[in-house]
């Protein structure tokens, strides 16, 4: 990676980006146009590896300075004996705790699945293989890492029976996978992830018909719980990513990918957790694609690569649409008593509330009713859910969604 030399491409580039909303073309990769590679982001720099060019597959890496707009040649994957390795439909994922980056799993030349995993050295430019992942070897899985405890999340995907639902935990400082509960929507392949610090998201993908279904992964409760489900067409080999993190309520982006009809889309969705709801933003200049990748640097997001009946090495940047009026407020609710019987009261709100949601700690969604009285917050959990148990309830104001709570019910 070259080292920061230029105070007036710093600033250029700051200026070029301050407008919300908007696309701005940076410099196309280094190498062959490529799609299905990897991305992930180590400090101030991304990198893309491996993926799917003309003539075959790849293992060959690239570094991106947003300062300078510039790519760089890294070490392939495996380092200079890592033939073999070259591959398409990988994961990849960085550690802030470590400051190393991981690319595993996908398909190769010759293996189907793959289960290896590879952890990068950004300081020694070195690759060191780590433990195998323990599920099913694979491709086109997702993966994301929650900053709260420092664990990568790695599901889905096709394996050598078809597609699967299976998620791990990897923890990069002990080396260790470890089996957590299953994803509760359909087996898939070719879905998005992206994460705030204590929550992750999935969306999309490939069933043997195309979704647009939309899960958040509460790593506190080990609860998936179902969202607003993505508004745009069903599609497989889209991207995502998130701009803005305030108080782990990140807005999330999904964007591009290929529909029922084998369209390429170039339309870009956000999703916004306070309000649980989607909002349509500006179209990715370029053509639409599928199998692109998709980094964050410094609140900016990256888009490029991708194939549309030809392979991509083009890159555009894309600056959020976050403001304060979009961050989640600070109000305190407290539910009393709780554990109960029966009724449960609601305290601490500084706006009214409009209405809840209580679900099961599966995720499913028990009730959803609203309140007929402004400041009569009451609830009579006997009459809405009736078995007694463990539950969750999210609140809804005019203006916020709450973060989910437990509940239980005697």
């Amino acid at each position: 990676m070259k080292l920061l030399y230029s105070f007036i491409v710093v600033t250029i580039s700051t200026l070029t980006l301050n407008a919300q909303d908007s696309w701005h073309q940076v410099d196309s990769i280094n190498g062959a146009p490529k799609a299905a590679a990897t991305a992930f982001t180590v400090g101030a720099y991304a990198f893309v590896a491996t993926g799917l060019e003309e003539y075959g597959l790849s293992r060959k890496m690239y570094s991106y300075d947003s300062f300078q707009n510039d790519w760089d040649k890294e070490t392939s994957l495996g380092n200079a004996t890592g033939q073999g390795l070259d591959r398409s439909s990988a994961i990849s994922f960085s550690s802030e705790q470590n400051g190393k980056g991981y690319v595993g799993l996908g398909q190769t030349e010759t293996v189907a699945y793959m289960n290896d995993l590879w952890e990068y050295d950004v300081l020694t430019n070195v690759w060191t293989q780590k433990a195998n992942f323990i599920g099913s070897p694979r491709k086109q899985a997702v993966a994301f890492t929650l900053q709260s405890n420092n664990l990568t999340y790695v599901g889905t995907g096709q394996d050598a029976s078809g597609l699967k639902k299976d998620f791990y935990t990897y923890n990069a400082s002990t080396n260790i996978w470890t089996p957590i509960q299953d994803f509760p929507g359909l087996a898939r392949r070719a879905a998005v992830a992206y994460s705030g610090d204590y929550h992750g998201f999935i969306g999309t993908g490939d069933a043997g018909v195309l979704l647009n279904d939309f899960w958040m992964y509460d790593a506190g409760l080990d609860l998936w719980i179902q969202k607003a489900p993505f508004p745009g067409t069903p599609r497989s080999g889209a991207v995502a990513w998130t701009i803005e993190k305030a108080m782990d309520h990140p807005l999330g982006y999904i964007a591009l990918g290929e529909d029922n009809l084998n369209q390429f889309k170039k339309d870009v969705w956000e999703y916004n957790y306070n309000t649980n709801s989607w909002i349509q933003r500006s179209d990715f200049p370029s053509s639409g694609r599928k199998n692109a990748v998709a980094f964050t640097i410094a609140g900016i997001a990256y888009v490029g690569t991708g194939y549309d009946g030809a392979f991509h090495d083009d890159f555009y940047a894309y600056s959020g649409t976050a403001g304060i009026s979009e961050i989640m407020s600070e109000n305190t609710l407290n539910f009393y008593p709780n554990p109960t019987h029966s009724l449960l009261q609601i305290s601490g709100q500084k706006e009214a509330l409009v209405g809840y949601s209580i679900y099961s700690l599966t995720g499913a969604l028990m009730e959803e009713s609203t309140f007929n009285q402004a400041g009569s917050y009451v609830i009579d959990l006997s009459n809405e859910i009736k078995n007694p148990g463990i539950y969750m309830i999210q609140l809804i104001g005019n203006k916020n969604t709450y973060p989910m709570q437990k509940i239980i019910l005697e």
